[in-house]
């Protein structure tokens, strides 16, 4: 049974994490703010643009995610919808259509890729 370690704002990290016995070491390691797992170095992660950049976002906002949390994201909704109604952090935890897998994902290990469509 895996034993876990208790951050701030309530999320868990799994205590076998790299790092996970220096508290210092784990204030680094960034947390995905749609699933709430950590990012560690060696997983999959790559950067959204809150407002696509083809829809007028360059140079705007951007917030580190799950590889496998971006590209549901882009599977599910257009840049348009993106653009226009879905441009917040909070916007796309309570997306309908994401709220399910955010819940279904948070349950997985940091390092899930599984596979999207």
């Amino acid at each position: 049974m895996r034993k876990s370690r208790s951050l701030d704002g309530g999320v868990t990290l799994p205590s076998d994490l790299p790092g996970a016995e220096d508290p210092e070491a784990l204030a680094e390691v960034p947390v995905c703010p749609l699933c709430l797992r950590p990012i560690p170095s060696d997983v999959p992660q790559s950067r959204h643009h809150l407002i696509p950049k083809l829809r007028g976002g360059k140079g705007g906002p951007t917030v580190l995610l799950h590889h496998i949390c971006h590209k549901t994201i882009h599977k599910t909704l257009r840049e348009t919808e993106l653009a226009r109604n879905v441009n917040t952090i909070e916007a796309l935890r309570e997306h309908p259509d994401l709220a399910p897998f955010w819940a279904w994902i948070a349950k997985r290990p940091p390092g899930f890729a599984g596979k999207t469509r």
